[in-house]
């Protein structure tokens, strides 16, 4: 057993918990069983702390690789159909950053007047015509009318309560057009409980299988609640459900000779690895909106769109929430009557393997993020972005450093859309 200090996305909480390297097992009772470690990150949980930050006067630069005999180019390049870039970057909300919380990180590269203009640099940098960002604060303030000056418009969701982040979509007009959205909020799997039908009662049932660790106490897992709430039982499934976790979801039509629509959804999962039943929900909750809003799309604009799911999903390869996206296939299905689900490849696995880290801190170095999309003949990944590796100087010390103004890394791809 290796204990960890994981750094968190959402709340920005600190808690000891216990994994297993190479295969982690979940403390809760239903999910005890070994999961399997990615082939393709033999250390999931090595540090990237081997030697001091260095000083950069400038980011990193992004670099794409072609893939699967594409040229790493979006737009209308030459090739069999239309070709579009979607990136994907947890830029670590500035609410959240604190010295206390990244003692390893420089000073400069925690303060918002340069944190945000190296954010920007970053941004544009990558050429992307679709860009998922989680932890995504200011944005009225900031972000908005600065991307709009680079030439990208959006759609927002932020996160209930008093939380200052949330999920933004940012796209180009001269690449697509926004044809319609929907929001997710999955502090609706509530309604579920409440509702007193069939399905609230599975999902109770269910969740009040799965109790406290040993190691956690009904004080230490509450602490998120509101304390206007009158509910105070963890294993109250009203109670675990209410994570104030977002995504949003947007059809567009491509720009292409056939006009293709795309199904661009990005989110941001709940943190707690001690609440993988709560993960697990919303994981399933996100593939059922998801199935619905295509059925949505596919009758009002009479087509079948291509599906792209982004984002922190807060899990690493091979665990349960990871397993499910990819599979459909759960051991407790929360929402029985969903449906058929969307079947989704992870990008980065389709093509070589997931990156051997997208999260990189003196107390957590693994894969957290990651882009899906739906197996279709008329969308294929043509290009990458390139992850550095664990000996790469843009990662001594951990993140964020002078090379990456966040605690993640991005991640991209270049997608082929054949006109047919």
């Amino acid at each position: 057993l290796l204990q960890v200090t994981v750094s968190v996305g959402i709340g920005v909480r600190w808690a000891q918990v216990m994994l297993r390297a190479p295969t982690p097992a979940w403390p809760l009772p239903c999910f005890r069983r070994p999961l399997p470690a990615p082939p393709s990150s033999p250390h999931p949980l090595r540090s990237c702390m081997g030697s001091r930050a260095t000083e950069a006067t400038s980011p990193a630069v992004p670099k794409f690789v072609p893939v699967g005999g594409g040229d790493g180019a979006s737009g209308n390049a030459a090739g069999e159909g239309f070709r579009f870039r979607l990136c994907s970057y947890n830029i670590l909300a500035q609410v959240y950053v604190k010295s206390s919380y990244f003692p390893h990180s420089p000073s400069p590269c925690l303060r918002w007047k340069a944190r945000s203009q190296t954010i920007l640099t970053v941004l544009k940098s990558f050429g992307a015509d679709f860009l998922c960002l989680q932890e995504l604060d200011e944005f009225d303030s900031f972000y908005k009318k600065n991307m709009e000056t680079h030439g990208y418009l959006s759609a927002y969701i932020r996160r209930n309560g008093r939380k200052r982040d949330g999920c933004g979509i940012f796209y180009k007009p001269s690449s697509a057009e926004l044809i319609l959205k929907e929001e997710i909020e999955y502090n609706d799997l509530i309604n579920f409980v409440h509702s007193g039908s069939d399905d609230g009662d599975n999902i109770k049932a269910d969740l009040s299988r799965l109790t406290l660790s040993d190691d956690s106490s009904v004080e230490d897992l509450s602490e998120s609640i509101n304390p206007n709430d009158d509910l105070k039982d963890p294993n109250d499934p009203r109670v675990r459900l209410k994570r104030d976790c977002v995504g949003i979801m947007a059809a567009f039509r491509l720009n292409n000779s056939s006009h293709h629509l795309v199904i661009v959804a990005n989110t941001h999962i709940y943190w707690d690895p001690e609440w993988a039943d709560v993960k697990l929900a919303q994981a399933e909750y996100l593939l059922f909106r998801l199935s619905q809003f295509r059925r949505t799309v596919s009758s009002k604009f009479g087509c079948s769109p291509s599906v792209i799911v982004a984002g922190d999903f807060n899990s690493i390869p091979g665990d349960m929430v990871y397993q499910f996206i990819v599979s459909g296939n759960a051991s407790t299905r929360l929402l029985p009557d969903s449906g058929p689900l969307i079947p989704l490849r992870s990008l980065y696995a389709s093509v070589g393997g997931e990156p051997p880290f997208t999260n990189c801190t003196p107390d957590f170095t693994g894969t957290l993020d990651y882009i899906f999309f739906s197996s279709s003949s008329n969308l294929k990944p043509v290009g990458l972005l390139q992850i550095p590796g664990h000996e790469s100087p843009e990662v001594a010390g951990g993140l964020p450093n002078y090379y990456h103004p966040s605690d993640h890394l991005p991640i991209g791809g270049d997608f082929e859309v054949s006109d047919i």
